[in-house]
């Protein structure tokens, strides 16, 4: 069996050329992972998304233990026996899901988060020790740390509270690992918007040690150029020889700006959920296409688009798709901004290894 590991291939500048090798198969990076949170990439096969060129998907360790349960995945063989997916899995800890979806939370410090399921209202306990063990449970193969993601704010006490608490939650997550060198354990650095913080966060998972490290309490309300703020603070502290996660992160141009800042790894719902209501990625922009303007307009959806041949649906029939709820529009457009991301991203490893990707970032930053 194939050990986790990490290499850099090539740099332009802070913008990283990698490969992430996995039991499963390798990453190369910067890499997007579609997210499948319940088991699923919603309105797409795995046979659909392997024809996309993702690498790697991700699931929701929040959602699977609600529903249908570890147990029911582990009798099914694991995660990717039960969903038919031979791709490697990353899940995360729950933590976010945590604050963003239950009805009640309360934080103990020993016990980890109490919550109330956001189905039914009944109640769980989540401990680093017991998303390590739901995840292991999964057999996934990139696991997250158990951290505590707090809403955006500017209460720095709040934030540096926060931040310690993971900061523990990351130890016992890494005790609770245990040894399992096919598998890969990554930290996730927290401190909100504040510098300091964010370094004294990195510096405490450094000691830990962990086999990639993500960035976490983003995409939760600030603005992107907050975001970038922290990703610049950073960038210089995070280890050369291991992959650098930003979570639940973004649109195209969120991505170029991170991947010019040595991130590696993304994922966000937004190729998903935006096909699903009718919002198409393409290479000369975002397309509403439920709008009036594409009736009778017979022309492709992005003529720049390299795979699939997505092409044979115009924008005419995408938009009496739409407007007539037809299921297919919403398969072909999840489909399609799948593509999209996953052509945006060989554009970049391309790119950075031709020695090109700041012109390629300046030509498309404000466009995407």
């Amino acid at each position: 069996m194939k050990k986790f590991e990490f290499k850099v291939l090539k740099k332009s500048k802070f913008a990283r050329l990698g490969l992430i090798q996995t039991y499963r198969g390798n990453i190369e990076t910067p890499a997007f992972m579609p997210v499948g949170t319940q088991a699923t990439v919603k309105a797409c096969t795995i046979d659909d998304i392997k024809k996309t060129r993702s690498q790697i998907i991700l699931s929701n360790t929040y959602h699977l233990m609600i529903r249908p349960g570890v147990e029911r995945i582990k009798h099914a063989g694991g995660l990717h026996e039960f969903m038919n997916c031979d791709l490697p899995i990353l899940t995360d800890s729950g933590g976010f899901q945590v604050m963003s979806l239950s009805k009640l939370n309360k934080i103990d410090k020993e016990k980890g988060a109490i919550f109330n399921s956001h189905i039914d209202g009944k109640k769980f306990y989540l401990s680093p020790e017991e998303s390590i063990r739901i995840q292991l449970g999964l057999n996934s193969d990139i696991l997250m740390v158990m951290d505590e993601c707090p809403k955006k704010t500017n209460d720095y006490q709040i934030i540096d509270k926060s931040m310690n608490l993971s900061l523990y939650w990351a130890e016992r997550s890494k005790k609770a690992f245990g040894n399992n060198p096919h598998k890969a354990l990554f930290g996730i650095v927290q401190g909100g918007l504040f510098k300091d913080l964010r370094i004294k966060s990195l510096k405490g998972l450094l000691k830990i040690g962990f086999d990639g490290y993500a960035l976490g309490g983003l995409a939760v309300g600030e603005t992107q150029a907050e975001m970038f703020t922290v990703l610049e603070d950073i960038k210089e502290y995070l280890p050369d020889d291991k992959p650098h996660y930003l979570m639940g992160v973004g649109t195209p141009n969120d991505i170029l700006g991170a991947v010019k800042k040595g991130i590696d790894m993304f994922d966000c719902v937004l190729p998903t959920r935006s096909g699903r209501t009718g919002l198409a990625f393409t290479w000369q922009g975002r397309v509403n296409i439920k709008n009036n303007k594409y009736q009778n307009d017979n022309t492709p959806l992005d003529p720049e688009c390299k795979n699939l041949n997505l092409n044979r649906y115009s924008k005419n029939y995408l938009n009496h798709l739409f407007n007539t709820n037809e299921i297919l529009g919403s398969m072909l457009l999840t489909l399609h901004n799948i593509n999209f991301y996953q052509e945006l991203m060989k554009a970049i490893r391309e790119n950075i290894q031709n020695d090109t990707f700041d012109a390629f970032h300046d030509k498309y930053i404000d466009k995407l």
